[in-house]
């Protein structure tokens, strides 16, 4: 037999799609007006023992910070398995005020240091929220 897709088998979602996403995207949005944001940066997901872990940096307009953004780490935590599936625990905290190029360079040498082989993934607003 071939070594194709199996009957449970699913197709990969977009970077930030999927349940665990949506409900941080819901979590950033009560810190953070959405039209504020620049950039998320998403950091690939981890599943183990039947939960799934994420992490995205959010990089927001400061107003009158003379250029630089603001920075939030959002982090979620979703039951995937068993009879607590579902359930989840979301946070959103405040982490730095910084200048965009510094923003990117942390967050290559975070995927370095943590040795993801994949840099986190840069996704416009758009992705979660309407206009």
């Amino acid at each position: 037999m071939g070594a194709g897709a199996g009957a449970g088998d699913r197709a990969p979602l977009a970077p930030g799609r999927g349940p665990g996403w949506a409900k941080l995207a819901e979590a950033v949005a009560r810190h953070v007006p959405p039209s504020e944001i620049e950039t998320i940066y998403l950091f690939r997901p981890w599943k183990r023992e039947g939960r799934e872990w994420g992490t995205a940096v959010v990089a927001c307009r400061a107003g009158e910070a003379g250029g630089r953004l603001r920075v939030y780490t959002a982090r979620y935590m979703l039951v995937v398995r068993g009879k607590e599936r579902g359930q989840s625990r979301v946070t959103v905290e405040e982490t730095a005020l910084s200048p965009a190029a510094v923003i990117e360079q942390v967050m290559l040498a975070a995927a370095e240091r943590s040795g993801d082989p994949d840099p986190p993934v840069a996704i416009a607003p758009a992705a979660w929220y309407d206009g």
